[in-house]
C-alpha cells in the first residue's frame, strides 16, 4: 500500500513524494518534521519544531533520532556564550525523502507563472526569481553566512557540498538538480530563475558576499557550481 503524505503547503520548496508503509516518513509526525525543517530552511531546536506539529517534545526527540539514523536530519551543537551549546536540527545535505533525489516541481511550477507574469524575458525571470530568493531565505539563522546559505540549498533540495576559495570565498558544488525535468525542456528559463533565487538569499543571508560565478551542468548528473566572493 503506497500512500501519500500530508496536504498541499505554500513555500515548502522540497517535494515530499509518496513512501510505502515501511518508509521513515510514512509516519505523520516524522512527515511533519521534516516539512517543517525543509519549510524553515534553517536549523531549529526540539521545542521549536515541537511547537509546530503540535507534539510533546519528548515524542519529536525521538521521532528526529529516527530520522537521523535514516540519514535524513542531523543534530548539531552550537556554542552559547554562557551555559550549555544548544542543540539545533537540520536536513543533511545528500537526504533522499522517500529514498530518492529530492524533487522540487511543485514550487517551481508556482514560481515560474509568477516570473512570466512579470514579462517574459530571461532578465526579467531572473530579477523575479531574486524577489522570491529573499522572501524564501530563512530568519534567525546562525551567524555563518556560508554555512546558512548551504542549509537553505540544503532544504532546497540541491544537496550541496562547501568548498572554500581564496579570499573570503566560498564555492558551492550541487549534487543534486531538483528542477531537472524542467531544466531539460528550458534550461535558460529555469537556471535564471534558480540564479535569481540564489541572489535573492544572498541578499538576505550574507549580504557581504557577492555572487561571482552560477555555472549549470546537466541537471540529471547535477554538479552545478555557486562561486561567492567578498563584496
Amino acid at each position: 500500500m503506497i500512500r501519500t503524505l500530508g496536504e498541499p503547503r505554500k513555500r515548502v520548496a522540497m517535494d515530499i513524494p509518496p513512501v510505502p508503509d515501511d518508509d521513515v516518513l510514512a509516519a505523520p509526525t516524522r512527515a511533519r518534521l521534516f516539512a517543517a525543517l525543509a519549510g524553515l530552511r534553517r536549523p531549529a531546536s526540539t521545542s521549536e519544531l515541537a511547537a509546530r506539529v503540535g507534539r510533546h517534545p519528548n515524542t519529536v526527540r525521538v521521532a528526529l533520532q529516527r530520522m537521523r539514523h535514516a540519514g535524513l536530519v542531523e543534530c548539531r551543537r552550537l556554542p552559547q556564550r554562557r551555559g550549555r551549546p544548544r542543540h539545533v536540527w537540520a536536513i543533511v545535505p545528500d537526504a533522499r525523502p522517500g529514498g530518492a533525489a529530492p524533487d522540487a516541481h511543485g514550487d517551481l511550477g508556482r514560481w515560474l507563472a509568477r516570473a512570466i507574469r512579470r514579462g517574459g524575458r530571461i532578465a526579467d525571470i531572473e530579477a523575479e526569481g531574486r524577489a522570491i530568493g529573499q522572501e524564501l531565505a530563512p530568519r534567525n539563522g546562525a551567524s555563518d553566512g556560508a554555512e546558512t546559505i548551504r542549509d537553505a540549498l540544503a532544504a532546497l533540495g540541491f544537496a550541496p557540498r562547501i568548498e572554500a576559495m581564496p579570499a573570503r570565498g566560498v564555492r558551492y558544488v550541487l549534487a543534486n538538480c531538483p528542477y531537472r525535468q524542467a531544466v531539460a525542456e528550458n534550461p535558460a528559463v529555469v537556471c535564471s530563475l534558480h540564479r535569481g533565487i540564489t541572489q535573492g538569499l544572498l541578499d538576505r543571508m550574507d549580504p557581504g558576499r557577492q555572487l561571482s560565478d552560477f555555472v549549470a551542468k546537466d541537471p540529471f548528473t547535477a554538479g552545478c557550481v555557486i562561486e561567492l566572493t567578498a563584496a
